[in-house]
């Protein structure tokens, strides 16, 4: 268990006020989390005032991008309970990501504590409108101060915290998406499997140009085929056909999201025939044009479900349905968010209570 020193002081920061917007990543708690590593050990784990990191221009996490993160939230119910959403799944995660990148990992009970210490320590920051939630950012890089490709001796851990409205400003309006045709995200025996600035850093150039073409976000084709059905570029991505729900398999080059294996259990569990199989772009377009794809949907922790109206692909717009939000989309919103929130039972005990 970490001996976490709590260093306060400085002046507090104004708290947003009700009904104020949450703009997604833009407003940050009075404190962040700080555990530096040296030495073959993790040292110093404490709980700061939130300010700025000074480091050497030769950091190495500048030069060689030697960094990971994670993304999860904390919700608090009407009764004044906060709960976290499957933070084990975080952890292990980032072990993962930092195992690729040649970083140390972090025990799964320290991630949890820390998340949980500075949570207490900023409760009051944690929004309760619908919709709403503290959003939890975990990340780790490295800190070494030289010039030269190899694994850094030095990191730091950290933890900020901001209260978040939807990721999106539709909130769970659907959004549309552009089918990447020209570049690649990830390929088999790189890093897309895993949480690292620089797999987002790449698709940059994509969402922009999807954006000036009045779409909403990127879904990324495998990097060798160009035809397989990979992840949105901040979603998992799937499929609701007539006889099959399917949605692409993380064999490393997609992103392995909590919100999409939970997913997959609420509606296995439900009756559908989920199906975790490679998609052909060609397939679903062909499915889409003869009325067989009733609806699909990109799952996160930041959108957590967002329905999708329509792909733009070879220079045509394809509708799907109606434009509406789904039953299916609506059902998992409305589910995902009373387990993660505490009004709906938990069978699967993914709801973590600290408070």
């Amino acid at each position: 268990m970490l001996k976490i020193k709590v260093v306060q002081g400085g002046a507090k920061k104004e708290k947003p006020k009700k009904g104020d917007p949450l703009h997604f990543g833009k407003i940050f708690t009075d404190h962040m989390f700080l555990m530096d590593y040296s030495e073959g050990e993790w040292r110093e784990p404490r709980i700061v005032p939130y300010a700025p990191i000074s480091i050497d221009p030769a950091t190495m996490v500048l030069h060689y991008a030697q960094e990971t993160f994670e993304g999860l939230k904390a919700y608090k119910n009407g009764k004044g309970e906060i709960f976290l959403f499957r933070p084990e799944m975080n952890a292990k995660r980032l072990q993962r990501s930092n195992e690729r990148l040649c970083m140390p990992l972090i025990p799964v009970e320290d991630f949890i504590q820390a998340v949980k210490e500075l949570i207490l320590l900023d409760r009051d920051w944690i929004p309760t409108k619908e919709g709403s939630s503290l959003y939890i950012r975990p990340f780790c890089y490295a800190t070494e101060a030289a010039v030269g490709v190899h694994p850094s001796k030095k990191y730091t851990f950290a933890i900020i915290l901001s209260p978040v409205d939807n990721y999106y400003d539709k909130g769970l309006s659907p959004v549309s998406i552009k089918i990447e045709e020209n570049y690649v995200r990830a390929v088999l025996g790189g890093t897309g499997g895993i949480k690292c600035g620089g797999n987002y850093a790449g698709s940059i150039l994509a969402q922009n140009e999807a954006k000036k073409e009045g779409f909403d976000q990127v879904l990324w084709l495998d990097g060798v085929h160009r035809r397989y059905i990979e992840e949105v570029g901040t979603m998992n991505v799937f499929f609701a056909f007539k006889d099959e729900i399917v949605t692409s398999p993380c064999l490393g080059s997609v992103l392995p999201g909590v919100t999409r294996d939970s997913c997959i259990t609420l509606l296995k569990d439900k009756g559908y025939n989920v199906n975790v199989r490679p998609l052909a772009v060609g397939e679903m377009i062909s499915r889409l044009r003869k009325g067989e794809l009733l609806e699909s949907f990109g799952t996160g922790t930041a959108a957590v479900i967002s329905p999708i109206d329509s792909f733009g692909y070879e220079g045509e717009r394809l509708e799907i349905g109606d434009g509406r939000t789904g039953p299916i989309s609506q059902w998992l919103f409305d589910t995902m968010g009373g387990i993660q929130r505490g009004d709906l039972k938990d069978p699967y005990l993914w709801r973590v209570k600290i408070a």
